[in-house]
């Protein structure tokens, strides 16, 4: 969502649109990305430095390098995920303050 209405109770500002620059920014570098691409794919189709053949296969090569690179960023991301043993601590109080309220009304939650 591009816009969002904008509230601060602590001030007298009403609400107001406040634009997220964001989104745009990212979408104008994608966009800039694929225009440079685009452009060196045509420059190399003009200037017959790779053969034909190959330069027809160049947006192909790409997509596939790029989901390699996806791939790749996903698994850097799971082997560096974080761990919070302290938050797994808290959570597991929190169960057992739910299962303990749960069975004073009568809902049977089991032994686990």
């Amino acid at each position: 969502m591009l816009f969002t209405s904008f509230y601060s109770p602590a001030s007298h500002w009403t609400p107001e649109l406040v634009f997220i620059a964001n989104p745009v920014k990212h979408v104008l570098k994608l966009l800039s990305l694929l225009v440079v691409i685009s452009a060196l794919w045509i420059g190399l189709l003009q200037a017959s430095i790779i053969p034909q053949s190959h330069t027809w296969l160049l947006p192909i090569y790409f997509i596939v390098s790029l989901g390699c690179y996806g791939l790749f960023m996903v698994g850097v991301g799971l082997m560096r995920f974080p761990t919070c043993p302290q938050e797994a601590l808290l959570l597991q109080q929190d169960i057992a303050e739910a299962k303990d309220f749960l069975k004073q009304k009568g809902v049977d939650v089991g032994s686990n």
